[in-house]
């Protein structure tokens, strides 16, 4: 058995014979698709298809909008909804029945005017079942001429044109490719058309039946919103007049404008004392010779400058000058100076920041009182600005309905003009070629399907056959070698002519070649011909199988009855023979025996006679019409077979055989069918398993072997028995074609 870890190679080969074998399922597969397609082909109406090209703008308004018009906005999310609604607009059943209505579609034989509608397979099986057709047809005809509710004529044939229209946006570009397909040529360029002019006509009603019910509304709108405002101005300026407000401007009061002149003059004044204050905290408690280096005062920065310099400059000069030097003394009084200047300017700083003070309060005071002013004015002007805005946003809205207005009269005076964004850029023409049914390369995809679906079928039959096919199979089941391969030849025989088939005609070994009706014997009547060497090849595997010690006592067993057993002993029996071996031939199967109906001997004594101890070993063996075989029948069937074959007599016979002929070949029952071969394979050297090719199953052959095994049974090999020329196996092709030559080139003599 494969081990799981193993991985099969891929075997082309293997692959080819499997096709080669089931050819015959590939031709008949890809012929059957090829016919009835070719049937359904030229059966088939064939539909003539007609297309016209369709650009779509974008509707930039429903009512004609000049900025939209003139303008440039693209939105692309609106577009791409507005494409996708005339797709399915140019599909919808209203237009359908509006072309079917059109072209009065009813009146057209095509779409079965004047003609009876036909019942479905349905419809004919319930009338069936609930009796309908015992009825009167002309009561039933009556009754459904007169429905109770009348019904939409064109209702069907807009459903038709609906499901046959096909619509194809064309990529990248605003084009639309309508067609519709028809068995008639001049009728799917009709109705083509006839849908693109309706398409447009549909979409011309429907924006200017919306610019008319605009118009309409706006016009009670405005008119209504004229009342209010007019209401509403009348009421502000009333209310104005009673409080006596006063404004600047749209914005702004008196009030409103002296309290904002207070305020910022009071935030000024604010922001000019917090400066002088920081002026005046920083140098009041300073000394000129503590002030920083940087101060916010300019004055007293440049004093501070030049008073450390004056300073600086006197510093240096003590180490060189007395101190009552002039030099000296003039820098002291320069020092002096300086320092009064700086004094005063700190000062200055500290009134400064005293009048900003006193100026920040007084601005407060006057900023205090504003503020109640302004608040006294807001508590009487809050009604007033309300008013105000409320009429405000009702003229806002006057002028954006009286502008929508003026777009809609000028979209209703353009509508005489029939502009639409839909044109039709090439209209539908008609064709004589038909779109279906495509003959040429339906025929070529139904060889193309037929045939790897034929394949495919080829494999899957492969896969449920379990039988074994040849020597890869019992290789790869249980490991066991193949001993040789046995051409196919009826058990009743064949005529001349056929077995010319296996080979070439025109060879002189099929010359004037009789009909076989002997396969059993074929070695011995047609030693020339093909399947005797056949049986020859297995001698020689045999013999080779055991180069030390060939064996000299071989069993032939299989796993199931008519596997070929008795044919492949006489047969090797034969060749055994021709190398002038003494051979003897015993036939085991002593429930079903057959090699006496062979060699058309007598069965009286046999191997049971032996085994009872009726009869010698001299007394039950038999000679045949082939020189140096000898046969050992079976005898008649006793009610005990296998302990007849297990006893110390049988082991005596196979001891006693074997000092008189040189090759002893016995026959034996199935291993499936009964214990008797386990028990006689297990006395023999060893063990050919025939295998009928095509016919054994693998679990009936694995199991017969496990069988074997289990009894320590030797097992030269398998013989593959009744193998097909055409089965698909090349090596057998090739080496029958091999050896057909060979003894062409020598020529034969057919023994009769």
């Amino acid at each position: 058995m494969i081990r799981k870890n193993e991985q099969k190679e891929i075997d082309f080969l293997e692959y080819w014979r499997i096709i080669r074998k089931r050819k015959w399922v590939i031709v008949s597969f890809a012929g059957a698709l090829i016919f009835f397609t070719g049937l359904f082909s030229f059966l088939a109406t064939p539909k003539y298809r007609s297309a016209a090209v369709l650009m779509i703008e974008d509707d930039n308004a429903r009512m004609l909008s000049l900025d939209d018009t003139f303008g440039y906005r693209t939105p692309v999310l609106r577009d791409l909804r507005f494409f996708n609604t005339q797709l399915r607009l140019l599909r919808s059943k209203t237009l359908a029945e509006r072309v079917a209505r059109k072209l009065n579609l009813l009146s057209r034989p095509e779409f079965g005017a004047g003609k009876r509608p036909k019942k479905g397979i349905f419809a004919s099986f319930k009338d069936f079942l609930t009796l309908k057709w015992l009825f009167s047809n002309k009561d039933i005809d009556d009754r459904k001429a007169k429905p109770l509710i009348p019904l939409n004529p064109y209702s069907g044939i807009a459903n038709h044109i609906r499901n046959s229209i096909e619509v194809n946006p064309i990529r990248d570009t605003k084009l639309i490719e309508v067609s519709y397909s028809s068995p008639v040529a001049a009728l799917a360029a009709e109705i083509v058309n006839t849908l693109a002019d309706e398409f447009i006509d549909f979409s011309i009603e429907k924006r200017y039946e919306n610019t008319q019910m605009a118009s309409n509304f706006l016009s009670e709108q405005i008119a209504s919103i004229r009342e209010d405002l007019a209401s509403k101005e009348m009421e502000l300026q009333k209310y104005g007049e009673e409080k006596e407000l006063i404004f600047l401007n749209d914005t702004e009061s008196t009030a409103i404008n002296t309290f904002a002149d207070l305020n910022q003059a009071y935030t000024q004044a604010k922001i000019d004392r917090i400066t002088a204050e920081t002026n005046f905290r920083q140098l009041k408690n300073l000394s000129p010779d503590t002030l920083p280096e940087f101060v916010n005062n300019t004055t007293i920065q440049q004093l501070n400058v030049e008073y450390k310099r004056v300073k600086s400059e006197y510093e240096e000069n003590r180490e060189v000058y007395k101190p009552d030097h002039p030099e000296m003394v003039r820098l002291r009084a320069r020092i002096t100076s300086m320092q009064d200047e700086i004094r005063k300017a700190v000062e200055g700083i500290e009134a400064e920041y005293t009048t900003s003070l006193r100026k920040e309060r007084n601005l407060l005071t006057a900023l205090t009182r504003a503020r109640e002013d302004v608040s006294e004015m807001k508590s009487n002007a809050i009604l007033y600005n309300s008013l105000k805005i409320e009429v405000e946003t009702i003229r806002d809205s006057l002028n954006s309905l009286t502008a929508k207005q003026r777009e809609t009269l000028i979209s209703s005076r353009l509508g005489g003009l029939r502009t639409s964004n839909i044109s039709i850029i090439d209209p539908a023409e008609i064709t004589n070629n038909p779109v279906s049914p495509k003959t040429k390369m339906n025929l070529i995809f139904a060889f193309i399907f037929g045939f790897f679906g034929g394949i495919g079928l080829c494999f899957i039959l492969e896969y449920l056959d379990n039988t074994i096919k040849g020597p890869d199979d019992v290789e790869r089941l249980t490991k066991l070698p193949s001993l040789g391969i046995i051409s196919y030849l009826p058990n009743d025989g064949i005529s001349g002519d056929r077995v010319k088939s296996y080979g070439s005609k025109d060879s002189p070994i099929y010359e004037n070649l009789p009909d076989i009706k002997e396969v059993a014997l074929i070695n011995h009547l047609y030693p020339k011909l093909f399947i005797a060497e056949d049986y020859r090849t297995v001698r020689t595997s045999l013999l080779l199988s055991h180069v030390n010690s060939p064996p000299r006592i071989i069993a032939f067993t299989s796993a199931l009855p008519k596997e070929g057993k008795t044919t492949t002993v006489t047969n090797i029996a034969v060749s055994f023979a021709q190398l002038e071996k003494k051979v003897l031939l015993i036939d085991t199967d002593l429930r079903k025996p057959r090699l006496h109906q062979i060699f058309n001997a007598k069965n009286d004594k046999g191997v049971v006679g032996y085994l009872t101890g009726r009869y010698s070993l001299e007394e039950a063996v038999q000679p045949t019409s082939i020189d140096h075989v000898a046969l050992l029948t079976s005898g008649f069937i006793p009610p005990n077979p296998a302990e007849l074959l297990n006893s110390e007599r049988m082991r005596m016979l196979m001891e006693e055989v074997k000092e008189i002929y040189d090759v002893i070949l016995i026959d034996t029952s199935p291993v499936m069918a009964v214990v008797d071969p386990v028990i006689t394979t297990f006395l023999a050297d060893t063990t050919v398993f025939i295998v009928r090719a095509g016919k054994t199953t693998n679990k009936s052959f694995v199991h017969a072997i496990e069988e074997l095994r289990k009894a320590n049974v030797d097992i030269s090999g398998v013989v593959f028995n009744e193998v097909k020329m055409d089965s698909g196996y090349n090596y057998m092709s090739y080496y029958n074609y091999s050896r057909t030559s060979y003894y062409t080139q020598e020529g034969i003599e057919i023994d009769e």
